[in-house]
């Protein structure tokens, strides 16, 4: 081999190794957390898209086969989108069956605490605690289509049958109805009606609400897609920056 191979070999192996590496951390990324791209890795854009997805994991992990989205990998983002100054906006995509109340109360607090504009849009479904989630936003849309199951907070396991266990029900089911009605348009006694309500799931009771109706509701504040969803929320920074900038003057 002569020295100018041996160079060209030598200057090569660093660049095979760094191709490696990252596509072992784009290969790790979309196994943690089902997308290519965290908070801080997104210089190339002012808004960041976070997905919920499947069923809300909580304290406890779900069988490896259920579609998931965990409360331990979306916190970290939301606390990464808070402080990075290159995004300027949240877009949340909601196709969620519900899952843990206390998970889904915790990443609805942390979305509605948001100093950044926010947007939520439901595809598909946002049921059961998805529904706080989904009002969490600065503004909400559905797509015409999508559905949003309001019931009452049920526990699975077992469950000591005393008066101090159903008061306990009570209470996160009320903590669950507080933040519904402080975040959207929807009256309590609408909300709590739709809740209780008997007839409409076959199973169960509560409400599928499907697109029009969350609006008609004022649970939801539009019917739209994600051009409208991305519009509006580019709409909201540009408000903002208008009122950063007024602020500055004065």
């Amino acid at each position: 081999m002569t020295n100018e191979n041996q160079y060209q070999s030598a200057e090569a192996a660093p660049q095979q190794d760094e191709q490696k590496q990252n596509k072992s951390d784009l290969v790790n990324k979309i196994q943690q957390l089902g997308q290519t791209n965290v908070a801080q890795m997104t210089p190339d854009t002012k808004i960041h898209c976070l997905t919920i997805v499947g069923q809300i994991e909580g304290h406890m992990q779900l069988p490896p086969q259920n579609k998931t989205t965990k409360y331990e990998h979306v916190i970290p983002q939301i606390v990464a989108i808070e402080q990075n100054p290159n995004i300027e906006g949240l877009l949340i995509i909601l196709n969620t069956v519900g899952g843990d109340v206390e998970a889904g109360l915790a990443i609805s607090e942390m979305i509605a605490s948001l100093s950044k504009p926010s947007v939520s849009i439901v595809l598909g479904g946002g049921h059961s605690i998805g529904v706080p989630i989904a009002v969490s936003t600065d503004y909400s849309f559905i797509a015409e289509t999508a559905t949003m199951t309001i019931h009452p907070v049920r526990l699975t396991g077992l469950v000591i049958g005393v008066p101090q266990s159903f008061e306990y029900l009570d209470k996160m089911q009320e903590r669950v109805i507080n933040f519904v009605t402080k975040h959207s348009n929807i009256q309590e006694e609408k909300f709590k009606e739709l809740m209780l309500s008997k007839g409409n799931l076959t199973r169960d009771i509560g409400t599928n609400v499907v697109g029009a109706d969350a609006v008609e509701y004022g649970l939801i504040d539009e019917v739209g897609g994600i051009g409208q969803a991305l519009r509006k929320l580019n709409e909201l920074i540009g408000h903002e920056d208008q009122s950063n900038e007024e602020h500055l003057l004065q």
